[in-house]
């Protein structure tokens, strides 16, 4: 961050290379072009182009398949070494012997852990719309076992049916009583908090992940040079060059965002990732664009998500679905007027149901009757699931538009 007065300059200096005779009016017309290009790709959906939108979404596809096959070939001593990881760890894996347990153990962990973690990057890397696997997934797992604890008594879930299911632990003759008793007794917040930390963790991680390509393109275009191939990033270049005149509160937030990161380095960075904040996105153009050393960006980024962040964000399920918390709920939704008593019977009968759940024994097989709340969260789940990939769609075949203009344009100069 030393450098940081010296890199500060180098926007400046770029603008001063545009100030030329005529250079407002080229200016103009360039930003003009721009807009009407963005504006024209914008429209390429597939709730209203279908047809071309996929084949667009195709033809980048294959383009960005290439990509891959090609950098993947340029690293192929890398390729090669950790295909013969793989081949040997399938070795181990296939062959039966005492260590089997311990394989399996392994295994059942590293499919749990990449799970949370590919969540996280789901959440944060950019793609579409982003997919908010906090509300569609975390969340309700969080729940889940806030409400199972303080309704068996434990957190002692047998493994299996956990975490796929949850089910009380069986007590000596005593598991009528569990959860009188030991709601009681001995549940605490930091018993639930261990029991959700590792898959909390691994989503926190992925997080921080999902926020490394907007830093990496930031930083390969400062160093290059190049012209910024990027939308947010040419937002953050004018950004910077209006700097001084900006008057709305979107831009003057982002510049604070920039500013605090620029001076303060590391703890201005870890502030702004541990606590929920939209313009994160920001801070890796800015960190990228500074040429801030990678480990001092992923380091922050990973110590304010993956724990500080990830933490306020358990703290705040398990307290809101606590048992007196939840059944105080219920009881408000109740004295709503008129429609309090109908709108409060299916919540109670969604909760006696999960309860009855948790203390069946683990062979037993679910229930026929389903509750109309667990049938509307999986349609949403459902929804927001489509959503997403069509917004992947739609980004992919405007990114295609992109590179048609791009080749256009470039084809117009040199004649």
């Amino acid at each position: 961050m030393a450098e940081s007065g010296t890199d500060c300059r180098l926007p400046q200096q770029r603008v001063g290379a545009k100030e030329q005779p005529n250079g407002q009016s080229t200016d103009v017309s360039l930003s003009e072009r721009r807009q009407r290009d963005r504006e024209e790709r914008l429209s390429l959906v597939v709730w209203k182009r279908p047809l071309v939108t996929l084949h667009y979404f195709l033809l980048e596809l294959l383009i960005t398949l290439k990509e891959w096959a090609c950098r993947l070939w340029h690293r192929r001593q890398t390729a090669f070494a950790l295909l013969g990881l793989f081949i040997l760890l399938y070795v181990v894996y296939s062959f039966e012997g005492t260590h089997q347990k311990y394989v399996q153990y392994a295994e059942k962990r590293s499919l749990w852990c990449a799970y949370w973690l590919g969540l996280g990057i789901l959440s944060s890397v950019g793609l579409g719309t982003g997919l908010h696997t906090f509300l569609l997934y975390l969340g309700p797992h969080i729940a889940s076992v806030t409400l199972a604890a303080y309704e068996c008594g434990s957190v002692d879930f047998p493994e299996p049916p956990y975490p796929e299911q949850i089910v009380c632990p069986l007590q000596a003759g005593a598991q009528e009583e569990a959860g009188a008793v030991a709601v009681q007794g001995g549940i605490t917040l930091w018993t639930i908090l261990s029991k959700v930390r590792l898959e909390a963790c691994m989503w926190g991680a992925g997080t921080a992940i999902g926020e490394l390509p907007p830093y990496f393109m930031a930083r390969a275009a400062r160093l290059s040079g190049a012209e910024p191939d990027d939308e947010d990033y040419e937002e953050f270049e004018e950004m910077l060059e209006q700097a001084e005149t900006a008057q709305d509160f979107a831009t003057k937030a982002k510049l604070t965002v920039q500013t605090m990161i620029q001076r303060v380095g590391f703890f201005g960075i870890l502030a702004c990732a541990s606590i929920p904040n939209p313009l994160f996105d920001l801070a890796g153009i800015t960190c990228g664009h500074f040429l801030v050393p990678f480990w001092t960006f992923f380091g922050a980024t990973l110590i304010g998500k993956a724990i500080i962040k990830m933490h306020i964000q358990k703290l705040f399920v398990i307290i809101t679905f606590s048992k007196h918390i939840v059944e105080q709920m219920v009881a408000l939704i109740g004295a709503v007027p008129v429609l309090g008593a109908s709108i409060q019977r299916p919540f109670r009968d969604y909760l006696e149901a999960q309860r009855s759940k948790m203390h069946r024994g683990a062979g037993e097989g679910t229930p026929a009757e389903e509750n109309w709340l667990s049938w509307l969260f999986e349609k949403v789940v459902i929804v927001m699931v489509c959503f997403f990939v069509c917004s992947i769609v739609n980004s992919m075949a405007q990114s295609y538009a992109k590179r048609l203009q791009q080749q256009k344009f470039s084809e117009g100069k040199t004649q």
